[in-house]
């Protein structure tokens, strides 16, 4: 009980970012709620957060803990809530906010299975590659590609990822390969803009180290499905996913580039705002996405 109480306390200072404040909601000294967290990071040998006397920040170590402790704790509530449910039917409305190109793809269509099993649910898709504001926007999950920033959002990994470089042959041939990505400095890049995560550049694993790389072009666009046209069209280089572009590098329309560099796995996640019980219908439908994506069958016969 008392890992658990640590690792709950740990959450509770990240999302909150104050010791004090999370002593006050539970209506001890700030002291107490110190020694816990001291306690975990001598339990794990790691140092999670970095406190001063202005400030509290996660550390390397500590961003990857909070994501699996999210889980474990929104999956502890979820058994909870399973319990004392009992046999209670879903219900009620789901709002969910997807990338454009992959709810498509691969949201859309499995909502007619969901909706036929769970008849008293209803959902109201939201197809944009704008990064949502899940909590001011009153949507019950999202579904996101890559690292996730807000600590305030709890994150369940549905499907591994790979981001590639990808360009047509034409552009390869006029422009030349890059061997680098320092290289890219060179070439015309088609961008996202200033949207999500690819606005801090483009990520590649240098020295063994995951490292964002800034690149221009002369277009960007916020939609994936534009920006994946333009590659084919031997406009530039693209930074796509492989379930976008899998079919067009096995027949050579695309051809990948800086494949020994590639970027640590950019996992697809289902998002929401952190909550004590995740309602039954939300929770359904987050299960029914997972269980289908970690069918590998599911990708094949996709075609992705």
């Amino acid at each position: 009980m008392d890992r658990f109480k640590q690792i709950e306390t740990f959450v509770a200072v990240a999302q909150k970012g104050s010791l004090s404040a999370v002593a006050q909601a539970e209506g001890v000294a700030p002291a107490i709620i110190g020694r816990r967290i001291d306690a975990l990071e001598a339990r794990l040998g790691v140092k999670l957060l970095v406190r001063t006397t202005r400030r509290i920040s996660l550390t390397f170590e500590g961003s990857a803990f909070l994501e699996d402790c999210q889980r474990i704790l929104n999956e502890f509530h979820n058994a909870e809530a399973s319990v004392s449910l009992g046999g209670v039917k879903a219900s009620g409305h789901v709002r969910v906010s997807a990338p454009a190109g992959f709810g498509r793809r691969h949201v859309a269509p499995l909502l007619p299975g969901f909706l036929d099993a769970n008849r008293d649910v209803t959902i109201s898709l939201d197809l944009s590659d704008r990064l949502a504001d899940i909590v001011n926007e009153g949507i019950d999950v999202a579904i996101r590609i890559g690292q996730l920033d807000d600590s305030n959002l709890v994150g369940v990994k549905l499907a591994a990822n790979q981001r590639v470089v990808v360009a047509s042959p034409s552009y390869l041939a006029a422009r030349g390969t890059p061997q680098h990505p320092d290289d890219l400095a060179k070439h015309n890049c088609l961008t996202f803009g200033n949207y999500g995560n690819q606005a801090r550049g483009w990520l590649f694993t240098i020295e063994g180290q995951p490292t964002p790389v800034r690149v221009n072009g002369n277009m960007e666009c916020n939609d994936g499905a534009v920006l994946h046209d333009w590659s084919l069209d031997g406009r530039g280089l693209a930074w796509r996913s492989m379930w976008e572009v899998r079919d067009d590098l096995s027949t050579g329309r695309l051809v990948t580039v800086l494949d020994a560099f590639s970027a640590p796995d950019n996992a697809i996640y289902a998002v929401f705002a952190q909550r004590r019980h995740l309602p039954l219908r939300v929770r359904m439908f987050i299960d029914h996405l997972k269980n289908t994506y970690a069918n590998p069958a599911y990708w094949q016969i996709s075609g992705n």
